[in-house]
């Protein structure tokens, strides 16, 4: 068994769409037309066949007080993996992203925490 498919929810998909793609650096997987919305998706460029994240809508009424309580305690709603956490903080903060959390080291893992601009925390990680 492996992961397949995992989700973050989304105020605007084609904001998040620009934002993964353009800032974050994920590559359009899939863009199936819903009604109002679309089955959208975004994969690693390094792994095309991996694991897809979905940019889920946040229609649902369940939705907004949970993320509202995942930010307001500071807790990140995913986290991506990356080589070098303090390269990829300079990098994505000279393109303007805000972060909540700056690089920290924590035995052997080092984190920073982003916000995606679409109601999201996300944490950047790697671990030696």
């Amino acid at each position: 068994m492996r992961i397949h498919l995992s989700s973050v929810f989304v105020d605007d998909q084609e904001k998040a769409l620009r934002f993964y793609t353009e800032v974050l650096g994920f590559v359009k997987k899939h863009d199936v037309p819903l009604g109002e919305h679309r089955w959208l998706t975004v994969v690693s460029p390094e792994d095309p066949d991996g694991t897809e994240l979905l940019l889920e809508p946040s229609g649902h009424p369940a939705v907004q007080p949970y993320r509202t309580a995942l930010v307001q305690d500071g807790i990140p709603a995913t986290a991506f993996a990356v080589e070098d956490v303090q390269a990829e903080f300079d990098r994505l903060r000279d393109l303007g992203v805000t972060f909540t959390q700056e690089p920290l080291e924590m035995g052997p893992v080092t984190t920073a925490v982003l916000d995606d601009t679409c109601g999201n925390l996300i944490q950047i990680v790697h671990s030696k």
